[in-house]
């Protein structure tokens, strides 16, 4: 009885000496990244979606995370896509503006680059998100709820490739994972435990709103090669996809088109002119603004429920180089115009 108690108690202690050996190395880690981890304040002209629909600035915090010592910095693109001011906050007290450079919605990754960039800039690795799988270790800092340079970890519990139409043209993966995950984490690292990035955290499953387990990144893989390599086109516009009844109801002459909801300042959008919506609606239990320019075709190719004609359009986004002209053909009150910019 007692050589088993002694087998117990030895392997409780030496459980409890690899656990406090892996948080000494995390601790490490941490502070190894956190420097390069930022918050991310942005402004936006929102309506407020009352009996008046009056327009307010609405406010947000996210994170994100320094990859070059140009200044360039990863977040999520649903957090910068249409916002008309982004503020970048150092862990030091530094801050700086900054511009959406690059964008891929369909990823949910982004591209900012500041102005000015501070010296001594910390940086983070990136990682190769093909190495880490299921069962590997991770963490992730970020600000839930605005509480900056919070650290959470857990596992990475498995690799997800959203099903697509057009999958071919643009490979994304998602990295699922059970650390906590929160409004304000969006846009942060996710780490391995050697502290390069294999993710940017984008998302979460969730019945109360808050962490339960099922949270995602896109994968530093799919960053590096719409952001990096290929520099996918920001168009600083939100839309609202509307097709057949719909759109016959808002005397659209073809069968699909794009309601433009939100317009960022500065951005190719907002440089060609195109007009926000102004009126909050609600139809079929979904909210949406009209009111504003409705976009009927983009560098010629009409906005159409066919499969072919949505991947051709994807395709010639995804082609766009700094200086190319983009066009678009908008019903503006009745009347059809055209609309064009140079891409940046």
């Amino acid at each position: 009885m007692r050589g088993r108690l002694f087998c117990v108690v030895a392997l409780l202690g030496a459980v409890t000496t690899v656990d406090a050996a892996q948080a000494e190395s995390l601790r490490k880690v941490f502070q190894k990244v956190n420097p390069a981890v930022v918050v991310i304040e942005t402004k936006e002209q929102g309506v407020l979606k009352g009996r008046r629909g009056e327009a307010v600035t609405a406010r947000g915090l996210a994170s994100g995370v320094v990859v070059s010592r140009e200044g360039l910095i990863m977040t999520a693109a649903h957090v910068v896509q249409v916002a008309d001011e982004v503020t970048v906050h150092f862990l030091d007290g530094r801050e700086a503006l900054a511009a959406v450079v690059s964008s891929s919605v369909t990823a949910d990754v982004a591209l900012l680059k500041i102005d000015p960039v501070p010296d001594n800039l910390v940086v983070a690795e990136l990682g190769d998100s093909d190495s880490v799988g299921p069962g590997d270790q991770v963490f992730v800092i970020g600000a839930p709820y605005g509480v900056d340079h919070t650290l959470t970890a857990g596992y990475l519990s498995g690799r997800r490739k959203p099903r697509e139409v057009c999958d071919p043209l643009q490979p994304i993966e998602f990295l699922q994972t059970d650390a906590a995950i929160n409004r304000g984490n969006s846009g942060g690292p996710l780490c391995s435990l050697d502290g390069k990035v294999v993710g940017i955290v984008s998302h979460i499953l969730s019945q109360s709103g808050g962490s339960e387990g099922v949270g995602f990144a896109t994968s530093i893989n799919t960053a590096k090669e719409v952001l990096l390599k290929r520099r996918s086109f920001w168009s600083g516009l939100e839309f609202q996809y509307v097709a057949d009844e719909l759109a016959r109801a808002l005397n659209i002459p073809q069968d699909a088109a794009l309601l433009v909801q939100r317009v960022a300042d500065a951005s190719p959008g907002y440089l060609m002119g195109l007009q926000p919506g102004k009126i909050p609606v609600r139809i079929g239990g979904e909210e949406f603004l009209i009111g504003g320019d409705i976009i009927l075709a983009i560098q010629e190719i009409a906005i159409s429920k066919d499969t072919e004609k949505t991947c051709d359009l994807r395709q010639t986004l995804l082609d766009l180089t700094p200086g190319s002209r983009i066009e678009v053909k908008v019903l503006r009150a009745g009347k059809i115009l055209t609309l064009a910019t140079t891409t940046r």
